[in-house]
C-alpha cells in the first residue's frame, strides 16, 4: 500500500502530448498493447506479449514475446505487483533494440485510476515507464460505490450507437472512468480508465480509434500472440 501510495503521486492525469490535442490525433503513428497469459496449472510461468500497431492502420509493427518467472502472488487490488515488472522489461528491451519502434501510447488490460486506492495496473505501468497509459477493463470494478447493479444496466442499455458514453461516479463525486460502447455489434461496454499522462476523453477517444471490434486492437493481438506462443 505504501508503495502504490508513493507511485501515485507520480500519475498525470491530463494530456502531455501534442498529438493528444489534435481531434484526429495527427502525429500518433504508434500504439502499443500488452498481455499476460499464464501456463494452465502453473502460476509460476507466464508469457509476457508486447506488440507496437500502426495508427491509424493499426497493423503489427513489433511484437515481443516471451516466458519469465512470476514471483509474486495474486492479491486483488496489487495485480500490478505481479505482472509490471515483465512488462517495463519488455518495453525497456523495445527501447534498447528498435527504439524507433516505441509506441507513444499503451493500452493495459485493466484499470488505472478506477482502483480501491486510484491506482491500478495502467497506472503502475506508465509511471514506471513514464509512456502515456490508458487502462481499458471489460467488466466493472465495483470501488468507490461503483456497482453493477439494475440502474447501472439500465444506464449500459441506454448507450445505443458506438462512441456513446456515460461516466463512472463514485460515491465520493470523482469520476474514476468512463464506460464506452466501443462497436455497434456488441451491446457489452468497455470501463476506460486514466492510467498515466492522458486526459480521460482523449483516453476514451483514443480506444475507440483503435477498435476494429469491441476490444481495442492493441489488446488483443498482444493477447493472442501470447496465447500462440504458449500453445507452440
Amino acid at each position: 500500500r505504501r508503495e502504490q501510495a508513493r507511485l501515485k503521486g507520480s500519475v498525470v492525469e491530463e494530456d502531455t502530448e501534442e498529438w493528444q490535442k489534435d481531434p484526429h490525433f495527427s502525429g500518433l503513428q504508434r500504439v502499443g498493447g500488452v498481455d499476460l497469459s499464464y501456463i494452465k496449472g502453473d502460476e509460476s510461468r507466464a508469457c509476457a506479449s508486447l506488440v507496437v500497431l500502426s495508427f491509424p492502420a493499426l497493423e503489427v509493427l513489433y511484437q515481443d514475446c516471451r516466458l519469465v518467472a512470476v514471483t509474486a502472488p495474486y492479491v486483488a487490488g496489487f495485480l500490478a505487483f505481479r505482472e509490471v515488472p515483465v512488462l517495463v522489461e519488455a518495453v525497456q528491451r523495445l527501447q534498447q533494440e528498435e527504439p524507433q519502434l516505441q509506441p507513444q501510447v499503451l493500452l493495459v488490460d485493466g484499470n488505472g485510476l478506477l482502483h480501491p486506492r486510484g491506482f491500478g495496473t495502467a497506472c503502475h505501468l506508465g509511471v514506471l515507464t513514464d509512456l502515456p497509459c490508458v487502462g481499458v477493463a471489460k467488466n466493472l470494478l465495483h470501488v468507490d460505490g461503483l456497482v453493477r447493479d439494475e440502474l447501472h444496466r439500465e444506464q449500459v442499455r441506454s448507450l445505443q450507437r458506438s462512441g456513446e458514453t456515460f461516466p463512472l461516479t463514485g460515491t465520493s463525486g470523482k469520476v474514476l472512468g468512463m464506460v464506452l460502447r466501443s462497436y455497434n455489434n456488441s451491446s457489452k461496454p468497455l470501463y476506460v480508465s486514466v492510467g498515466h499522462r492522458v486526459s480521460l476523453g482523449t483516453a476514451v477517444r483514443l480506444v475507440r480509434a483503435c477498435c476494429r471490434f469491441r476490444i481495442p486492437e492493441p489488446i488483443p493481438q498482444a493477447d493472442i500472440r501470447s496465447r500462440e506462443y504458449l500453445r507452440k
